[in-house]
C-alpha cells in the first residue's frame, strides 16, 4: 500500500459536525464567528454536500450534511439529544466576538464571564445544536477559585 503525504493545509485532528444545510452553516459561521469558507464539494444536483472553515489561516471544522456519505448521523436538534461534545475557540476579544454571534441570531448559553482558570468566555449555540464556547486569556490561574470533585 503507498501512504500520501498528509496535505500541510490539513491539521491533524479537526471536528466534523453534521448540518442540516452546509450553506447555511457557512454563511451562519462567517457572519456569527468571523470564520472563513475553505473548500467546499457539491453534490450532482449542485447542493454542497462537503465544505471547510478558516480561522486565523487555520482549517478548523469540516461540515456536512445530515445522512450523507453513507453516515446515518443527524444533527444534535434533530436528534433531540444534547451534542456531549463543544468546542472551544480562542479570539482576540470575547465581548467583540459574543456581540456579532449574537447579532448574527446564535442562541446564547452564557454571557462573556471571567473564569477563575484566567479565560473570559461565552457560550453559544447554534442552529443545529452545536456549543460553540469563545474565549479570551484575561488572567493568570487563579486556584482558590477551583472546585473539586
Amino acid at each position: 500500500m503507498t501512504m500520501l503525504k498528509k496535505d500541510d493545509e490539513m491539521p491533524w485532528i479537526s471536528p466534523m459536525l453534521v448540518v442540516k444545510d452546509v450553506d447555511a452553516s457557512l454563511k451562519h459561521y462567517a457572519a456569527a464567528f468571523g470564520f472563513e469558507p475553505g473548500g467546499t464539494m457539491q453534490d450532482d444536483d449542485g447542493k454542497t454536500n462537503y465544505a471547510n472553515m478558516m480561522y486565523k489561516g487555520q482549517m478548523v471544522v469540516m461540515l456536512m450534511p445530515e445522512q450523507s456519505w453513507d453516515n446515518p448521523a443527524v444533527t444534535p436538534n434533530n436528534s433531540g439529544i444534547a451534542t456531549p461534545v463543544s468546542l472551544y475557540v480562542y479570539c482576540d476579544n470575547v465581548d467583540d466576538r459574543f456581540k456579532q454571534a449574537k447579532q448574527a441570531g446564535t442562541t446564547v448559553l452564557e454571557e462573556p464571564t471571567d473564569m477563575f482558570w484566567g479565560d473570559r468566555i461565552a457560550s453559544l449555540q447554534d442552529a443545529d445544536g452545536h456549543v460553540w464556547s469563545f474565549a479570551t486569556k484575561v488572567a493568570e490561574y487563579q486556584p482558590e477559585g477551583a472546585v473539586s470533585a
